[in-house]
C-alpha cells in the first residue's frame, strides 16, 4: 500500500473542519508508527536493490518515488513498453519449433517470451498456451499432436502434463530411429560383404524401401530449406 499509494502523513483535523499536516513536534504514538512504517517500506527495497540501481533511487525520498522510478527504469514510459509488448507479441505468434530441437529447447526458449510479456502485463489462459504450442509443432509432429487434440481436453491439461507426454512421445521416437539407423548399418555391411550378384531376393526389396525412404526424407528436407516454401504452422 505503501509503495503504491505514497507514505503515510500525519494529519490533524482543525477546529473550521480544515486538514493539515502535523509538525514534527505535534506528533504523537500513532503518528510514529505511521512514519516508521515509512522508513521500513524504502529500507525493504534498498535491501533488494544492487549498486546501479541505488544510484537511480538515491534521491527518491518516499518508498512510492522509488517505486515509480524502478518502474520507468525496467519497464520504460507506457509507450516504450506498449513497444516491447508487441515486439514480443510478434515474437509470439511467429514462434516455430525448429525439426532439430529438442521439446525441452523449444519450451524454454517460448516460456522466455511468454514470461517476459507476462511482466509487461500481457497474461495467456494455459489453453491458449497449449493449443499455441500444438500449432507451431515441425509437421514431423503432426500424428502426435493429432492424437492429443483427439484423447486429451485442451481446457483441462496443464502445461507439464503436455511437455511431459511430448517429451515421452520424443524419447520413444529418437530410440526408434536409432533402432532404424542400426539396422540400416547391418543391412550396408551385408551389402558390402557380398556381390551384388549374391543378394536375394528380400535384401534386394529391403535395400529398394531403405533407398526411397531416405531420398523422400532427403527431399523433404530440401523442400524446407527452400525460401518462401517453408510451411506456415500458425
Amino acid at each position: 500500500m505503501l509503495i503504491k499509494n505514497g507514505p503515510l502523513i500525519p494529519k490533524m483535523i482543525k477546529e473550521d473542519g480544515t486538514t493539515i499536516i502535523k509538525k514534527p513536534e505535534e506528533f504523537n504514538n500513532e503518528d510514529y508508527k505511521m512514519m516508521e512504517k515509512n522508513v521500513k517500506a524504502k529500507k525493504l527495497l534498498y535491501s533488494s536493490l544492487g549498486p546501479d540501481e541505488y544510484t537511480r533511487i538515491s534521491e527518491c525520498k518516499s518508498a512510492k518515488d522509488i517505486w515509480d522510478a524502478l518502474k520507468v527504469a525496467h519497464e520504460g514510459t507506457n509507450q516504450v513498453k506498449q513497444s516491447r509488448i508487441e515486439l514480443l507479441m510478434r515474437k509470439y505468434e511467429l514462434f516455430k519449433m525448429s525439426d532439430r530441437e529438442t521439446i525441452m529447447d523449444m519450451y524454454t526458449r517460448f516460456t522466455d517470451i511468454t514470461n517476459e510479456l507476462k511482466s509487461l502485463g500481457k497474461t495467456f489462459t494455459t489453453e491458449e498456451l497449449i493449443r499455441k504450442i500444438l500449432r507451431f509443432l515441425p509437421r514431423s509432429w503432426e500424428a502426435k499432436v493429432t492424437a492429443i487434440q483427439e484423447v486429451k481436453d485442451l481446457k483441462t491439461l496443464s502445461l507439464d502434463e503436455l511437455i511431459g507426454n511430448l517429451q515421452t512421445y520424443e524419447l520413444r521416437r529418437n530410440s526408434q530411429q536409432q533402432e532404424e539407423t542400426k539396422k540400416d548399418h547391418g543391412l550396408a555391411l551385408k551389402i558390402m560383404e557380398k556381390d551384388s550378384s549374391e543378394l536375394d531376393e528380400e535384401d534386394m526389396a529391403m535395400l529398394t524401401r531403405k533407398f526411397k525412404k531416405f531420398f523422400k526424407k532427403t527431399k523433404a528436407r530440401t523442400r524446407q530449406k527452400e525460401p518462401g516454401r517453408s510451411k506456415n504452422t500458425d
